[in-house]
Order: C-alpha cells, then structure tokens, then sequence
C-alpha cells in the first residue's frame, strides 16, 4: 500500500448488477457512501466511473476483491480483475484492489441493525459495502503512514 494521497480516494464494490460507490474527504479520513451505479455495458459503467472521479477530483480508486475464504480469487474476483485491468486503461488515477470478504454481508447486517426494510437495503446496500472498504483502506493507510518501522 502506498502512502496517504493528497486528495479524495473512491472505493468500488463491484458486482454484476450493481457497482456501490464512496469517496472519501479531501483528507482521507472518513469515507462516505456515494451511489450506486446500476451495470449496463462495460462502457457505459466505466464511463460513469470515469465522471465521478472527474466530479469528485478523486487521485485514487480502490476496488473491492471478492475473495474466497481461503483468500484466492474465485470466479467474481476473476471478473473484478478484468473490470479492474479495463478501468485503468480509462482513468488517469491509481487504481488498487482490496481484499473485501465480508463487507457486503457487514453492510447487510448494519442496515438489518438499523431496521432498514428489505427493498431500501437493497438500493444502499452497495454503497454502504463500497464505504466500509474505503474506510477498512483509509485507516489501514493512515496506520501504515504513521509507523515508519514494521
């Protein structure tokens, strides 16, 4: 992982209906849920990526990788990847993945938590799953950049 980036970072939760997205503060503390792009072509869904990271000024994207238990790629996180190789051909930004095991089934939880009603959680769901792996990214960094020796 490389060091804190000056600027706001997007997150992505990547799936086969919905892309979730959460951007972070300029500083790179707190990141917020964003929206939700609903996937239609590779094209339309990588442009529309391509317009938030514009609108947002965003300097890096990370991307969710849904990995297996055993922590290798199954056939989502294979699909994630290729989204991922694409993506980076568009954008003029870092893009990095992360491992995201969980992060929807915790976003279902919390909304459930929350008393959510069923069809609301799942208009959200993606969002809060995008903005609990930036916020899993952000505090990782901001560990990492103030322990110089580890």
């Amino acid at each position: 992982m490389s060091m804190v980036p000056d600027g706001r970072i997007l997150a992505l939760d990547v799936g086969s209906v919905r892309i979730g997205v959460a951007v972070s503060d300029p500083l790179g503390i707190i990141g917020q849920p964003f929206k939700v792009i609903t996937c239609s072509s590779q094209e339309k869904d990588i442009a529309a990526i391509r317009e938030i990271v514009e609108g947002t000024q965003a300097v890096r994207i990370v991307v969710g990788l849904p990995l297996n238990l055993e922590g290798k790629p199954g056939p989502q996180a294979n699909r994630v990847l290729e989204f991922v190789e694409v993506l980076r051909q568009a954008v003029a930004v870092e893009v990095v993945t992360m491992d995201e095991r969980y992060t929807t089934a915790g976003a279902e939880r919390f909304l459930i938590s929350a008393n959510v009603r069923r069809k609301k959680r799942k208009q959200i769901v993606d969002k809060i799953a995008a903005q609990q792996i930036l916020q899993t990214y952000l505090d990782r960094l901001r560990r990492t950049s103030q322990k110089p020796s580890e």
